[in-house]
């Protein structure tokens, strides 16, 4: 039991000073240098050299006590700085997959909306402009590659017709619509159930594509508290700036993994649900409507 336990104690330490201690020792460190030199002095490390000494040669700093429990204090400060993070990666988590419901939202979906039905209007007109002879579509290289710039355009503001104000809100929304237009099964009282039955290894890519979405909102938060230290020293800005578009890329393919890895399990495992709960036999060989519909109905308790 004491190798067992000194394995998960490490394991704890480790992840610890990885996700707490680090990002935020790093950040107060920034914000240390950037209120010490501030806008005029953001480059003079002389005049950092100088804070740095005259803070060494103070007594107090000569007490083992003393620096012991200033270490301590560094570390509980770094510690609340990344909870603070993660408290507002949670938050911004929540608003990249939320629901148009108030009016900033409402007119961001209006205005994606205009810009994807522009981009598919375009796409189609380009589409049935090539002929077809024999039956089979043709088009010049040149076409072609237009058609397919179209195409990828349309689909990197929404892949349907967008209904949220964000490309993520909208990657979930249509993983649901397909799923829903494929088995007619609503994937929201779906997905808890077929979450249970699902085998360990497609546990873990979910979970995984998962973790890297919240990690990519967390570095966002940092983004944005960079983003307040630059009113003090405007080098963090471009800190800033970095963490934002790396958390944008980051959040955007991982979003997008995690929404084919649930379609994926569906379409894998919901037969094997619906055959668990009694509403097909082990001779069926397709989940229908008809029983993605039942299965629904059930889940949601509908009377």
């Amino acid at each position: 039991m004491n190798p067992l336990l000194a394995t998960l104690g490490a394991k704890l330490a480790e992840r610890w000073l990885n996700l707490l201690v680090l990002p935020g020792a790093l950040f107060l460190a920034a914000t240390a240098v950037g209120t010490t030199l501030g806008h005029r002095h953001w480059h003079d490390i002389d005049r950092l050299r100088t804070t740095l000494d005259d803070l060494a040669t103070r007594p107090a700093l000569d007490r083992a006590g003393t620096a012991a429990l200033l270490v301590a204090l560094v570390l509980l400060a770094a510690t609340a700085a990344s909870l603070a993070a993660q408290f507002l990666g949670g938050a911004i988590e929540r608003y990249w997959l939320r629901f148009g419901r108030d009016p900033l939202s409402r007119a961001l979906t209006a205005r994606r909306t205009r810009r994807w039905r522009q981009l598919d209007t375009q796409y189609e007109e380009a589409h049935d402009g090539i002929s077809a002879p024999n039956g089979r579509p043709s088009a010049p290289p040149d076409v072609q590659a237009r058609i397919e710039n179209l195409a990828e355009a349309r689909d990197r503001v929404a892949l349907r017709e967008p209904t949220r104000p964000t490309w993520y809100g909208d990657r979930v929304q249509a993983t649901a619509e397909r799923v829903h237009t494929t088995y007619g099964v609503d994937l929201a009282a779906l997905w808890p159930r077929l979450w249970l039955i699902l085998p360990e290894p497609a546990v873990r890519q979910i979970q995984s594509a998962h973790d890297s979405f919240a990690a990519a909102a967390r570095l966002a938060a940092w983004a944005v508290g960079y983003a307040l230290l630059a009113c003090w020293w405007w080098p963090a800005a471009l800190v800033a700036v970095c963490c934002a578009a790396v958390a944008r890329s980051r959040a955007h393919d991982a979003l997008d993994a995690f929404a084919e890895l649930i379609e994926a399990a569906v379409d894998v495992h919901a037969r094997e649900l619906a055959e668990r709960v009694g509403l097909i036999g082990a001779d069926s060989a397709v989940l229908g409507h008809g029983v993605g519909g039942r299965m629904s109905e059930l889940f949601r308790k509908a009377g």
